[in-house]
């Protein structure tokens, strides 16, 4: 069964813990590799234009880099909420300039952002679950709407192991609220298969790992973690982990 919390030998968000490239390792890594791969080039075959939701995260990175490996023709974008860390936006440049390609940058709608904070306060998300989840809404939903609109396909870096709200994540899915379906390659890797290919591939990575984040959304709903947390628990940590969810995949349908 999938757990959210990392063992000792999990605990991969610091250089010194990240996973020694073992045959057998590497033996499993290539397994999912060309599972991933295979489902990735079939993404683009038959589900033309797809897109992909680049967070920016490990996960997302390891996605990147095979997209951009085997030059396939799906779009790859990413949410720019307006308060992500310094070290988002330097991954951003670099990711570009690494693979040479040009990341679609969705942005909230300025009018939205002015009446919350007018109403409730520019930090109005820290005084309740729903009004964090309006932020997210204004901040993450709303943008991914207008990335996603003529799109037959949605692909995401999600993992089961991320969070208890993850658990038994399937490979293939269907976005009922979206009316598309939506592909998650990467469900069944741990986090030691992640920073295994990172690190035998050379992926660029976000730096703010190093320093033990191992979840990074927007800078004031993201903290580092300590060894033996959950993986999640950097994330909105004044909430229940029942709520650690943007909305980005909690569509209800026609929601």
């Amino acid at each position: 069964m999938p757990t959210s919390s990392l063992s000792s030998g999990e605990a991969m968000t610091n250089p010194a813990t990240r996973p020694n490239l073992t045959p057998r390792l590497l033996e499993t890594l290539a397994t999912k590799v060309a599972r991933a791969e295979a489902l990735l080039a079939e993404i683009a075959a038959h589900f033309a234009p797809a897109a992909f939701a680049n967070s920016l995260g490990a996960e997302d990175m390891v996605l990147m880099d095979l997209l951009c490996q085997h030059r396939l023709p799906v779009e790859i974008f990413t949410l720019d909420t307006g308060r992500l860390p310094p070290a988002t936006y330097d991954l951003m440049a670099e990711s570009e300039r690494h693979y040479g390609v040009r990341l679609h940058i969705h942005s909230p709608r300025h009018e939205a952002l002015e009446a919350y904070a007018r109403e409730h306060g520019i930090n109005a998300f820290r005084d309740s679950v729903e009004l964090r989840k309006t932020c997210c809404r204004i901040r993450k939903v709303e943008p991914l709407e207008r990335a996603l609109a003529g799109k037959k396909a949605w692909i995401t870096g999600m993992r089961a192991q991320q969070s208890a709200t993850r658990e038994g994540l399937p490979e293939r899915d269907f976005d009922a609220g979206r009316g598309i379906p939506k592909f998650n390659p990467l469900a069944d890797w741990s986090e030691r298969e992640i920073w295994a290919y990172i690190r035998q591939h050379a992926v660029p990575y976000n730096r703010l790992h190093d320093q033990f984040y191992s979840s990074i959304g927007c800078a004031p709903c993201t903290r580092a973690i300590s060894l033996g947390e959950d993986i999640r628990a950097g994330r909105w940590w004044w909430e229940e982990p029942a709520a650690k969810e943007c909305g980005l995949h909690v569509s209800e349908p026609g929601g």
